[in-house]
């Protein structure tokens, strides 16, 4: 059973070097790895993939030793642990806005005794091998990890309560969703946001990133305490690269 980069980061004090993906291309799974990225973030909830898709996914970031994290599409348990047993290494779950919807999300994806998640023991988490279910359920609890999304206005304010629920590992902060929301309510800055949610993660030891494309972005979200640092997405490489070399056919005039 791997154990989980990303986390091995967040323990030793490091950055998690994190790249998103949005489409099926399984090549970007190796080329990520062979990089140096320690984590895909797979996005689900805004993207279309089918389960032996994202199985054959989960595959490849075993086979090439690098860690998914996987947003997914429903909050249903059974559904949520099956990702974790098809291999992903953590699940990113969007517009958690209080500690009661993270607690539900810990007992849906956490063994006892820190949750009630329901045991198989012969996923691709486990090798496709049955190991002594006291030994499985402790990798499970110390490999993988759970990331709640602060989203909304009602979640900054919880973002201290939501910090302290056991079994939650890390915070992110989804800045989209999140800013839509403060500039209609005018509750405060987003950047305030950042600083509040950024406190409640110190106070209760608790790891948190968010989307940092711009490379300034990166910088002062690093500096605010940020671990879980995202610079590159395979729409993004796609996008520049062929803005960029369409240029090329330029140069032959």
């Amino acid at each position: 059973m791997r154990k989980s980069k990303a986390l091995a980061r967040i323990r030793n004090g490091e950055v998690i070097r994190t790249c998103v993906m949005g489409h099926y291309i399984p090549a970007y799974v190796c080329h990520a790895a062979r990089a140096g990225y320690d984590c895909i973030w797979v996005d689900m909830e805004h993207r279309a993939f089918g389960l032996r898709e994202i199985q054959a996914l989960l595959a490849y970031a075993h086979l090439y030793d690098i860690d998914i994290l996987l947003r997914p599409p429903t909050l249903e348990k059974t559904g949520l642990y099956r990702y974790l047993e098809e291999g992903a290494a953590g699940l990113l779950i969007p517009h958690v806005s209080t500690p009661e919807k993270a607690k539900m999300l810990v007992d849906a994806v956490k063994f006892p005794p820190i949750g009630d998640r329901g045991i198989d023991n012969a996923g691709l988490d486990a090798d496709f091998h049955v190991h002594d279910p006291d030994e499985y359920i402790a990798w499970a609890n110390r490999e993988t990890f759970l990331a709640v999304q602060i989203e909304t206005p009602e979640a900054v304010h919880n973002a201290e309560a939501i910090a302290a629920v056991e079994g939650v590992d890390m915070i992110f902060v989804g800045p989209g969703d999140l800013g839509l929301r403060l500039r209609q309510s005018k509750e405060m800055t987003l950047d305030e946001a950042f600083e509040i949610v950024a406190a409640a993660c110190k106070k209760h030891g608790k790891a948190w990133g968010c989307p940092t494309m711009p490379h300034a972005e990166m910088v002062k979200r690093h500096q605010q305490g940020a671990s879980l640092l995202i610079n590159n997405s395979e729409f993004h490489s796609l996008m520049t690269g062929l803005k960029e070399n369409i240029k090329r056919f330029d140069e032959l005039k």
